[in-house]
């Protein structure tokens, strides 16, 4: 009697190597070689040492944000009705998922406020009280207004072509006021992507995890050594 249940174990058991021992396999090989390979994004240089007033007259600069990943915007005194970028979709795809992750070496958004013709605007209490207005749960310390020459940040050329360009097509006659720059811990520029649509938001959105998993595997590297 036992050997015939004995017979009928190895019989079970042969049944699902059979049909589970391939996948397992292939589960284990995947798992031990894993070395979590992703797209690093490419650098465009150093961005230039930014300063900055915020909304509250403080002045501000490049090194506070030395362990942030930091989203660079312009936002004008006519947001949200008549916006350089997609102000709604940046909130919801961007903003909206960063402050639930808020911690150091988390994301910033500073947002350059100008008159709509690219230069800057000083007053900017009637685009704070927007954000407050028109933002869930808005957090002046992660959505940073400013008040500054943004042009001089977003004075990059590259392949012969510049970011500070002209022309009609352009909001204000001003190419730069459509754009969103990425800026890494060490204030590199990693990535340049217009803010007028959703799905350029939504690839930014897509990079700015491409960066803190650059980071996140340095660290994890590191903490091996």
């Amino acid at each position: 009697m036992s050997e015939k249940k004995s017979a009928g174990f190895k019989q079970r058991l042969l049944v699902m190597l059979l049909l589970f021992g391939p996948a397992f396999i292939l589960v284990l090989i995947g798992t031990s070689k894993c070395t979590h390979n992703f797209k690093q994004l490419d650098d465009f240089g150093v961005a230039t040492n930014y300063t900055f007033v915020d909304a509250k007259g403080n002045q501000r600069d490049y090194k506070e944000f030395s362990d942030q990943v930091v989203l660079v915007t312009t936002l004008q005194i006519t947001c949200p009705d008549d916006c350089a970028i997609s102000m709604w979709h940046l909130d919801q795809l961007v903003y909206q998922k960063m402050r639930k992750k808020k911690e150091k070496g988390g994301v910033r958004i500073i947002s350059f406020v100008t008159d709509g013709e690219g230069n800057p605007i000083e007053d900017m209490s009637s685009v704070q009280d927007m954000l407050y207005d028109r933002v869930e749960n808005y957090d002046p310390e992660l959505w940073v207004l400013a008040s500054g020459d943004a042009k001089e940040l977003y004075d990059f050329e590259r392949n012969d072509e510049r970011l500070l360009r002209e022309g009609d097509e352009f909001f204000g006659g001003q190419a730069f006021q459509e754009l969103l720059l990425l800026l890494d811990r060490e204030n590199h520029l990693r990535m340049v992507l217009s803010g007028t649509t959703e799905g350029m938001i939504r690839r930014m959105n897509q990079h700015v995890s491409l960066l803190q998993k650059e980071y996140d595997q340095k660290e994890a590297q590191q903490k091996k050594k």
